[in-house]
């Protein structure tokens, strides 16, 4: 039988077959899937190959083989460092979630992950959301944030799940596709997934007051189908996103704004760093090139993980020399 998974729990999965049933599978022995050292070797969104098999009075499958898939999205595994996670596959596009302070969606985080979905040729939506919540300052920084990221090709909604602010054009941009939704733990992920499919329920929690920080409501990434042709993959809140191994020399093609730059250096290989006569360098001097994308570009480059995270609002010029 063929099927999809919907649901990974690390041990058990629950796959829909192409006739519409949900059976509870699990795999036999070790899966290897052409070398990807990673921490789960089936994810949400999987294609899958399986048997059933009589198991007392209940029918279980085993899983036998993984299709190829069109896409996925990975992370490093945050112990692994050799290892990665990937969090789902065959998917259309992603909505990343982003809030300004409750809790705070810093823009290295958001880079690193618009990078891997570049590179793993995965659309992707920015959604500001919470705006309801925000006062002058922070409306501010949302402006200037879908200024730069709507600047170089992505496209951002403003969304408020709880007055219903722009729902309706997320539900328009899901339909007839298969959507997962990213963001840290406390952005409003189950929230906005709530308002858009009331029914499917999604347990939500309020923020910490302590640290500042979203509780984890959902601990395994699950697919669900929706009333209006869409599926929704709703994932773990993500804390930190290391990017997976990309050469020096290509990551800047990650960059769109870079990527339209750099037949003007002087260099083939330029990494734009400290090589001279760089375009993006001198854009980035003129203005025409946002300081904290390259700051995240530098950091992506250097391999550092998200130990520093860069907000708008303490960006000065004392940062830029």
């Amino acid at each position: 039988m063929i099927g999809i998974v919907y649901k990974s729990t690390g041990s058990w999965y629950q796959v829909k077959s192409d006739n519409g049933e949900f059976y509870k599978c699990r795999i036999k022995g070790k899966f290897r899937i052409k070398d990807i050292k990673s921490t789960n070797p089936i994810a949400v969104g999987d294609k899958v190959v399986f048997d059933l098999e009589k198991n007392g009075g209940e029918e279980l499958g085993v899983i036998k083989t993984i299709l190829d898939r069109d896409n996925f999205i990975v992370r490093k595994s945050v112990n692994l460092s050799k290892q990665i996670h990937i969090i789902a596959s065959n998917i259309d596009q992603v909505f990343l979630l982003i809030t300004i302070n409750n809790p705070p969606t810093f823009t290295t985080f958001i880079d690193r992950f618009l990078v891997s979905t570049r590179a793993y040729r995965i659309e992707t939506i920015l959604i500001f959301n919470k705006i309801d919540s925000y006062e002058i300052e922070e409306r501010a920084e949302i402006l200037y944030l879908k200024d730069i990221y709507e600047a170089i090709g992505y496209r951002c909604v403003e969304v408020s799940s709880t007055q219903n602010k722009n729902v309706d054009a997320v539900k328009e941009l899901m339909t007839g596709k298969t959507s997962m939704f990213v963001g840290h733990s406390g952005v409003g992920k189950s929230t906005l997934v709530n308002a858009i499919e009331p029914s499917l329920d999604l347990k939500t929690k309020e923020i910490s007051d302590q640290h500042n920080q979203g509780k984890h409501t959902t601990t395994f990434a699950e697919m669900f189908d929706l009333s209006f042709d869409a599926r929704i993959i709703d994932t773990p809140g993500i804390k930190g996103f290391g990017v997976v191994d990309i050469d020096k020399y290509e990551l800047g093609d990650y960059f769109p704004e870079f990527f339209a730059l750099k037949q003007g250096c002087k260099f083939n290989n330029c990494i734009h760093t400290k090589e001279p006569h760089c375009a993006v360098k001198d854009a980035l001097e003129e203005d025409r090139v946002s300081w904290s994308r390259y700051k995240s570009y530098l950091q992506i480059l250097s391999g550092d993980e998200e130990k520093e995270h860069f907000r708008t609002d303490i960006w000065n010029e004392e940062d830029n020399e």
